[in-house]
């Protein structure tokens, strides 16, 4: 929507810390859904060199090992830079590097829906592993870190991300930053 070749994308969930180290059933009892289980100084690293119009090269994360693999992906320094992530709210680091913070609000039942197809689909897991790591795990998290980053907020995106109206609100939001930042294309 903002045009081609303007945003670059970067996710949060590419900087889980690489557990490699440890044995495959030690990685499983770990809680990701923690903000220290993320690298994110990192990404706020990553984030400072793209400003500068610097490329990064973004971790790839391995969810069914919990470790990062040895290739990357490169980014490049884009007009837009979107930070995608559950947590990206909570981190005082990240918030001070955003002009614009958007939280998507989505119930407890569509979220747990999303994860068991996910995590079954892409990740290997069980229902039942889901089941469990969202009780133990992922609703205390989201009650201690998640809910709380709403207030830091710009703008709340309801209905999951599928409010169309919230979404060109921002983009027209975003439009406005780039037409302020940007020098008007050359004369033809």
């Amino acid at each position: 929507m903002l045009g081609p070749g303007r945003t670059s994308v970067i996710h949060h969930d590419a900087y889980y810390r690489d557990l490699s180290h440890l044995p495959p059933a030690e990685r499983n009892t770990r809680n990701f859904d923690h903000p220290e289980s993320l690298e994110t100084e990192l990404l706020v690293e990553h984030l400072g060199h793209l400003v500068a119009g610097h490329p990064v090269d973004m971790p790839i994360y391995d969810f069914r090992t919990h470790s990062r693999r040895q290739e990357s992906r490169r980014l490049v320094p884009r007009p837009v830079l979107l930070i995608d992530g559950i947590l990206v709210l909570a981190d005082p680091r990240l918030r001070d590097l955003m002009d614009l913070k958007a939280f998507v609000d989505t119930d407890e039942e569509t979220r747990l829906h999303r994860r068991i197809r996910r995590d079954m689909r892409d990740r290997g897991r069980t229902r039942e592993s889901v089941l469990t790591q969202f009780q133990t795990d992922v609703r205390p998290m989201h009650h201690q870190f998640v809910e709380p980053s709403r207030a830091f907020a710009d703008v709340i995106i309801r209905e999951g991300g599928y409010n169309r109206e919230a979404v060109f609100l921002m983009v027209d939001r975003l439009r406005r930053l780039l037409a302020e930042r940007l020098p008007p294309p050359p004369l033809v």
